[in-house]
């Protein structure tokens, strides 16, 4: 099982309802928790942290399948927008296939790892408004204060 994150009263409610359901079936639980966040997160480390929340609390798809789905639907529109060699080869080589096979070459097609500061923030902050309207609330971690 992966490991539960608890960041907001909404996710520390699934990560409850997620332990009686093991319970139920189980009735043996090894629970093991840690406190606080990681020092800080790049803006990858977060989107990655993202998108396996999104996979637990959906249960739609694994985290690479959200990760294909936010390439696609907020980092693609953004690099075509942004840069004409992306949108160039994109519209040449991807555009012309039908959705499940643009999500598959997302596997394979540089998104996220060729943006800048800028867009990625752009990406982040896509995702959380998309998200939240599916009730998953995406957080970006608290700045160190010291």
């Amino acid at each position: 099982m992966k490991p539960m994150i608890a960041n907001s009263s909404e996710s520390l409610q699934r990560s409850i309802g997620t332990l009686r359901e093991l319970w139920g079936e189980h009735h043996f639980l090894r629970i093991t928790a840690r406190t606080g966040k990681d020092r800080s997160l790049s803006q990858n480390d977060i989107s990655h942290v993202w998108y396996a929340q999104i996979s637990r609390e959906l249960k739609e798809d694994s985290a690479m399948g959200v990760k294909c789905e936010c390439k696609l639907r907020f980092g693609v529109p953004i690099l075509r927008a942004d840069d004409p060699d992306f949108r160039e080869i994109y519209d040449a080589g991807i555009k012309r296939l039908d959705y499940q096979q643009k999500l598959k070459a997302m596997e394979y097609i540089p998104v996220t790892s060729i943006m800048t500061k800028r867009q990625l923030s752009e990406y982040l902050v896509q995702m959380q408004n998309h998200y939240a309207l599916r009730h998953v609330v995406l957080e970006f971690p608290a700045e160190d204060s010291a």
